[in-house]
């Protein structure tokens, strides 16, 4: 780990700080938090993360329904015949959250993206660990190419995509899909994502609740997704592993203040060196998780326009 001190000086977006100020006084009605069964801790999230998701663009149709056996959710922003879809993956450290709590955010890119936006719940950890969820993605998306134009879906313009623990299904689902027995993927979408357990200088710089993922939170969620320390040299796993030439082309949204901005400046600096086109925006001032926070803040609403002018290339004008 590099010799980094932590820095002294609060260097957040004020907007991104009010967001952090009132999550961690949320957990923080619940001091025995890390104590408490998984499923009431998976409760307890949703409930402190309900007021983030709500609001935000209506949508002209939104269905609930079965993904390859699971449960997911489609936004579809307006009525064509065929539309462009992104499959977006929740974050919350394989072990928390769903497509309640990134509801908003996905209704975000389906409006600014002119796409639909299909979620899906994948098994959670610690009950079901590494390559569950994986496969689960692969084969909801395959699902999107087999079924989707039943929901409007044009299955030729597909891209995958999602948050930290999200953003890692998404890339090895893509390494997965490269391989054969899937449908071609038009783009990657990676926001602040978590690709392999190796520390770095950010790791040192932006630990703690004030950055809002922390070192030892990031170490346990790891330990709880993987079946053994040998699956952390599967690039499965752990994507910063893999030989990623031949992928569909990629964006990062990556979070300055973040244990995990380094991570993602050096994933995209390899995919880039192995040919694959890749877009990157470093945001200054953001924190892990910072997108939730578009009800209150400008930086998050630039962001998100952002991809969704990429979303547009890729899926709509390509």
């Amino acid at each position: 780990m590099s010799d980094a001190k932590p820095v002294d000086i609060d260097v957040l977006d004020p907007d991104i700080r009010r967001f952090v100020t009132a999550l961690n006084e949320g957990y923080g009605r619940y001091p025995n938090f890390d104590r408490l069964p998984m499923p009431d801790r998976r409760a307890v999230a949703e409930q402190v993360r309900a007021p983030w998701r709500a609001g935000g663009p209506r949508m002209w149709r939104s269905i609930d329904t079965r993904i390859a056996g699971r449960r997911g959710r489609i936004h579809m922003p307006f009525e064509a015949p065929a539309l462009g879809a992104l499959l977006y993956l929740h974050g919350g450290g394989w072990m928390m959250f769903s497509i309640d709590t990134h509801d908003r955010l996905m209704r975000e890119y389906a409006a600014r993206a002119g796409i639909i936006v299909v979620g899906v719940d994948y098994s959670l950890s610690p009950e079901a660990k590494f390559p569950v969820a994986l496969d689960e993605v692969v084969e909801a998306t395959r699902w999107l190419q087999r079924a989707g134009a039943r929901h409007g879906i044009d299955p030729k313009r597909l891209a995958v995509g999602g948050d930290s623990a999200g953003a890692n299904l998404a890339l090895a689902a893509a390494l997965k899909l490269r391989e054969g027995g899937g449908p071609s993927l038009r783009g990657m979408l990676f926001n602040y994502g978590a690709f392999g357990p190796q520390p770095s200088a950010s790791y040192a710089l932006y630990d703690g609740p004030r950055y809002m993922l922390t070192v030892e939170e990031m170490g346990h969620f790891w330990s709880n997704y993987i079946r053994e320390p040998a699956d952390l040299e599967n690039p499965l796993a752990a994507p910063a592993l893999a030989d990623v030439r031949g992928l569909p082309p990629a964006y990062f949204c990556i979070a300055e203040c973040d244990i995990l901005s380094d991570g993602n400046r050096a994933m995209a600096e390899r995919l880039t060196a192995a040919g694959v086109p890749t877009d990157k925006h470093v945001y200054a001032g953001a924190t892990h998780s910072f997108l939730e926070a578009i009800s209150i803040s400008p930086l998050a609403d630039r962001a998100l326009d952002d991809a969704a002018r990429w979303l547009r290339g890729r899926l709509i004008e390509g």
